[in-house]
């Protein structure tokens, strides 16, 4: 039993880290649907560099370039020139998808010595939380501080004022001088590098190697993740977890031969997905309660 929930647990870790990435995002008024590709780009990156150099945790910096210089170009389009965000995002996720599969293609086949775990003492003595939760490896405890971070940043600190003040009207945040183009900009790029790193957990921790899309549709989970989570970085964890939890019990299913097609069992993470979105969506007032204002406007102007 321990070990199925420490692997609920580490399937969730990719979630935790796009879907707190996303958040700020959205938070600032900016829908980016490009997700999936960024965690693409950055799993391939990781899995790359990680290949050639040996090391892993140059793997994880490189995961957070890629998928940070994937969403400057999201930025590029949707804040320096204007285009539609849903339609760009998409494009991007297009972009990602292809890229990285090019980019990875001399590296099918191949395996990495990825992340290994780091005790922390005391701690990972405890019974049974102890091998749970202070056994993992430095993404996943990042993946919780962060998030952790964030919620101090949004609800604790002026600059995550200010980052909710754009998102719900940037119409007065420009009028009170606050720069709306840059928060947005850094908001993006930001997301993407937490993209990135969700992306590198994937070749470097939960399986050693890489192959073309092996997102498999996480980047539209964390994206779903956002949403059920009503953009409360305190629910992003739970949702996580939920989500991550039905992964793996499809994958108990298949392995445990239950009576029922090996398909159904594989879609059982995204209809959840969409069991949630339908949920939410019959109360409106509920899933518009906590959402930005202004999020997926475009904003015209000189700064």
């Amino acid at each position: 039993m321990d070990a199925l929930i420490l692997t609920v647990i580490l399937t969730s870790i990719p979630l935790i880290l796009a879907a707190t990435g996303e958040l700020i995002a959205e938070r600032s008024g900016v829908l980016n649907l490009g997700v999936e590709g960024m965690m693409l780009m950055g799993a391939v990156a990781a899995f790359a560099i990680t290949s050639l150099s040996g090391n892993p945790y140059l793997g994880v910096m490189a995961a957070a370039a890629a998928g940070a210089m994937t969403a400057a170009i999201f930025a590029v389009f949707t804040l320096g020139l204007a285009t539609n965000q849903v339609a760009t995002g998409l494009a991007l996720t297009i972009f990602g998808t292809g890229l990285s599969g090019l980019v990875g293609a001399p590296f099918v086949g191949g395996t990495v010595d990825g992340l290994q775990a780091v005790s922390i003492p005391v701690l990972s003595d405890l019974p049974v939380l102890g091998r749970l939760l202070f056994q993992l490896d430095l993404l996943a405890y990042g993946a919780f501080v962060m998030l952790a971070l964030v919620a101090w940043f949004l609800n604790k600190s002026r600059a995550g004022l200010i980052l909710r003040a754009v998102g719900n009207n940037h119409d007065s945040a420009h009028a009170l001088g606050y720069s709306v183009l840059r928060v947005r900009c850094a908001a993006v790029i930001f997301g993407g590098l937490m993209a990135g790193l969700a992306g590198a957990y994937l070749p470097l921790v939960l399986t050693p190697h890489w192959s073309e899309g092996m997102t498999a549709g996480r980047g539209w989970i964390a994206l779903a993740l956002v949403v059920f989570a009503s953009w409360m970085p305190s629910r992003i964890l739970i949702g996580a977890l939920l989500f991550g939890g039905i992964t793996i019990i499809q994958l108990v299913g298949q392995a445990r031969g239950w009576e029922m097609p090996s398909q159904f069992l594989s879609m059982l993470p995204y209809l959840a997905t969409i069991a949630v979105l339908v949920l939410i969506s019959r109360d409106r007032n509920f899933a518009l309660m906590r959402a930005p204002a202004h999020l997926g406007r475009i904003f015209i102007g000189t700064r």
